[in-house]
């Protein structure tokens, strides 16, 4: 009797070791479609998934994407974060278009990652509202790449720098609403302050998540000038939301800004060093004052800028780092 007793011990201790070590994505391995878990993003096979991509602007130039999309990937990009129009400032992104988008970046094994730009900056719920019911007429797309698309809901709504109430509040109506019309998809949540503000993640963005019911929002930070604009404030920015046991992407970046230089070499070095995303601004089709942030001088991709070279083949760039998403081998 204490023979079998001790063995049927030792077998409770490796069930309960197991149980422990055995690495987090199993978990999520029968998931359909991406999910936040602390501070980590699982694919639909459970395993990590880590952005190394960079924003293209499809609203703007909605002719390029059959020769911007496919070079984007061909550079060793994971992911693709595309502007899209609600309507509201820009040609509407229609369903249909949308559809061709999310078809082109699944045969070039990109992580499609869509955003609606037109409120960029706005403070009023009515605007984020109307973003929100763009994502709503376009469910049953989204609900069919739910391995595929990441739904960025709204492209730096909120530009007030503040306490963050009306941010948190403004987010916590949007998520609900999106998730009792449907939508399952990953959700990312850009910062206040034009996206630089990550104040309001540090003070709001446990409560952000907590009203999503399935528990799969993270948050991003626009790293130029003040969120980004040296080494201690990178590593700080990034320190306080993933202490917050969030999950960050970095969901814009630049080498430059407007009103000052960018640390792009710590945000990426960081980006590496604490298994953080980054998505560059942008492929091409900055305007003469802002083209410092093209990456490529062509859509194809033929002839890179400084900047481009650095993210995609500089330490810790794109050659080094980036890894396609798993759910594209599993057919």
């Amino acid at each position: 009797m204490k023979k079998k007793f001790i063995h049927s011990y030792i077998g409770f201790i490796i069930c309960i070791i197991l149980l422990v070590v055995i690495p987090s994505e199993s978990v999520f391995a029968a998931s359909n479609g991406f999910q936040v878990s602390g501070t980590t993003l699982y694919d639909g096979n459970g395993k990590e998934f880590v952005m190394r991509g960079v924003n293209y602007p499809h609203a703007w130039f909605p002719s390029e994407y059959k020769t911007a999309i496919p070079a984007i990937a061909n550079k060793g990009f994971n992911c693709i974060r595309i502007v899209v129009s609600n309507g509201q400032k820009w040609s509407k992104t229609n369903y249909n278009e949308l559809q061709e988008l999310i078809s082109i970046c699944k045969q070039n094994r990109l992580v499609a990652i869509l955003e609606v730009h037109d409120i960029t900056g706005a403070d009023d719920t009515y605007s984020l509202e109307q973003a929100v019911n763009y994502w709503i007429e376009m469910k049953s797309l989204l609900q069919q790449n739910e391995n595929y698309v990441i739904v960025n809901i709204a492209n730096e709504w909120y530009g007030t720098w503040d306490d963050g109430t009306s941010w948190k509040n403004g987010y916590i109506f949007a998520i609900r609403k999106l998730r009792e019309a449907g939508i399952n998809n990953t959700f990312i949540v850009d910062c206040a302050g034009w996206g630089q503000y990550p104040q309001v993640i540090f003070d709001h963005g446990s409560s952000v998540l907590q009203a999503d019911v399935k528990n799969n929002t993270m948050f991003s930070i626009h790293m130029y000038e003040y969120a980004g604009g040296n080494s201690d404030i990178v590593k700080n920015n990034m320190n306080q939301v993933l202490n917050k046991n969030l999950c960050l992407t970095i969901g814009e970046f630049g080498g430059y800004h407007s009103n000052g230089d960018v640390d792009e070499d710590e945000i990426m070095r960081s980006g590496r060093a604490k298994n953080v995303g980054w998505i560059a601004w942008s492929w091409k089709g900055n305007s003469s004052d802002l083209n410092y942030l093209d990456l490529s001088y062509d859509w194809n991709g033929n002839t890179l800028t400084q900047f481009g070279n650095r993210v995609i083949y500089g330490t810790d760039g794109v050659q080094e780092t980036s890894n396609i998403c798993s759910i594209f081998f599993q057919q």
